[in-house]
C-alpha cells in the first residue's frame, strides 16, 4: 500500500518558519521525482518546489530564496523548509511523487499551513 504522509503544518506568524515533511512508504523512493504543491482557498493547485532523483531543485518564483526542498532517500522522506513566511503562503501543502520509470504518480493528503498574526 502506497502512502505519502505530510506533517509539520500549522499556524505561524508572518516572518516565521516551518518545516514540512513527507514520509513515503510502499514505493521505491529513490526512483521518484518529488514536488511540493500548494492550494490556497479559491485557487488552483500550484507547484512550489521540486527535487529530482539526482537532487536537482527548482522553485516557484514566489518562494525562491525563502523555501528549500531536500530529500533523504534513506528515510524515504522529502522536506520543505519554509522561512520568511508571508500571509500569501497560506495554503494546503501537498506532497507529490512521480516514478521516473513507470510514470505512476502519488499524492499525499495535504497539510495546512496558515500564516497570520
Amino acid at each position: 500500500q502506497v502512502q505519502l504522509v505530510e506533517s509539520g503544518g500549522g499556524l505561524v506568524q508572518p516572518g516565521g518558519s516551518l518545516r514540512l515533511s513527507c514520509a513515503a512508504s510502499g514505493i521505491i523512493f529513490s526512483r521518484n521525482d518529488l514536488t511540493w504543491y500548494r492550494q490556497a482557498p479559491g485557487k488552483q493547485r500550484e507547484p512550489v518546489a521540486a527535487i529530482s532523483r539526482g537532487g536537482s531543485t527548482n522553485y516557484a518564483d514566489s518562494v525562491r530564496g525563502r523555501f528549500t526542498i531536500s530529500r533523504d532517500n534513506a528515510k524515504s522522506t522529502v522536506y520543505l523548509q519554509m522561512n520568511s513566511l508571508k500571509p500569501e503562503d497560506t495554503a494546503v501543502y501537498y506532497c507529490y511523487a512521480r516514478d521516473y520509470y513507470t510514470g505512476i504518480v502519488y499524492w499525499g493528503q495535504g497539510t495546512q499551513v496558515t500564516v497570520s498574526s
